[in-house]
């Protein structure tokens, strides 16, 4: 495929083939970057100066994305020189745009190659890294938290493992760091009444729905990351952690996965059919069934409870189990 158009065409194409589940549809997305990548790559006309790693975050980084997906995306690169920082900077910027044109918006809060925050060497990366930790403040913490989700796309793995290896053992040696982590995760949103009523939304475009990204799926990711953050675990999807948590001795951890892989389920198909992005999040509740009315009730009343469960797990310290 020699153009961008080209694999948007392919991908509206071929998209009702992988919808079935959100494994395929996720290796589905995982395809067309690679397909941008290539595309990309081949328009800088030159090799890769260096060594790098292009990963994505976010959704992807966790294998999670619905069917509408915006970007988040980064680079490492290893040498130090001005060579490679124009090539990798321009790289970025084309990779931006391609996924653009392909149909991937671009991220509201600019997590992606083009933006240099995100390329950066492998140096640099190192130092920022350990400034994110050092300063704690809400935006350092919300990117470490992005970045921590990352998983290689294309390139030398070992640039990014290298760099999670250096949040382990700051985590290990700061105990009090993931209490800054819990503090700012463990706000979310009511979604229960005290009736046991869903809360929904009351005014604007959205009354009658729920915001299921943050009412559903942030709980569960954020608690779950955090927990695997404690334990030095390396998977990036929060089923993958959640099966690891588990083999350590998190053995209450185990419904919670399977509330997680129908949620990933609910979504396709209730929520595959809209126009937007920001649409893609929205949930009307009263055109559920009352059987889907009771799973989305209980996953939500289950993710405030995963909360707790991880907040007394992080205050209590300690590693491997519980």
């Amino acid at each position: 495929m020699s153009s961008y158009e080209s694999i948007k065409l392919w991908k509206e194409t071929h998209v009702e083939e992988y919808i079935s589940n959100s494994e395929s549809l996720n290796e589905f997305h995982d395809e067309i970057m690679m397909k941008v990548f290539k595309t990309a790559s081949a328009r800088m006309n030159i090799e890769p100066p260096c060594a790098f790693v292009w990963f994505i975050t976010g959704s992807g980084g966790r294998f999670e994305q619905g069917l509408i997906s915006d970007q988040d995306h980064g680079i490492i690169f290893q040498d130090d020189s001005p060579e490679a920082g124009n090539y990798f900077s321009e790289l970025g910027k084309e990779l931006s745009m391609g996924l653009q044109i392909v149909g991937y918006p671009l991220c509201d809060g600019k997590v992606m190659s083009s933006n240099p925050l995100w390329c950066q060497t492998a140096v640099s990366w190192n130092k920022q890294v350990v400034n994110w930790m050092e300063e704690s403040s809400w935006v350092s913490i919300r990117n470490l938290q992005i970045f921590y989700d990352a998983r290689k796309l294309v390139g030398k793995h070992e640039l990014l493992f290298d760099l999670k290896n250096i949040i382990h053992e700051y985590s290990r040696s700061h105990p009090q760091f993931l209490g800054r982590l819990l503090e700012n995760v463990k706000h979310v949103k009511k979604t229960i009444g005290p009736l046991g009523q869903i809360i929904v939304e009351e005014k604007g475009i959205h009354a009658g729905a729920i915001d299921l990204k943050y009412s559903a799926f942030i709980p569960y990711v954020n608690a779950v990351r955090l927990l695997a953050w404690k334990e030095g675990i390396t998977e990036t999807s929060t089923i993958g952690r959640l099966k690891e948590l588990n083999k350590l001795g998190y053995e209450e951890l185990s419904h919670y996965q399977e509330n997680y892989s129908q949620l990933l389920q609910f979504r396709l198909e209730h929520l595959s059919s809209t126009a937007s992005y920001d649409d893609s999040h929205y949930l009307y509740v009263k055109k559920l069934t009352k059987d889907n009315q009771k799973l989305i009730k209980k996953i939500l009343k289950d993710g405030k409870k995963l909360q707790q469960y991880v907040q007394r797990m992080i205050e209590k310290g300690g590693n491997h189990g519980v």
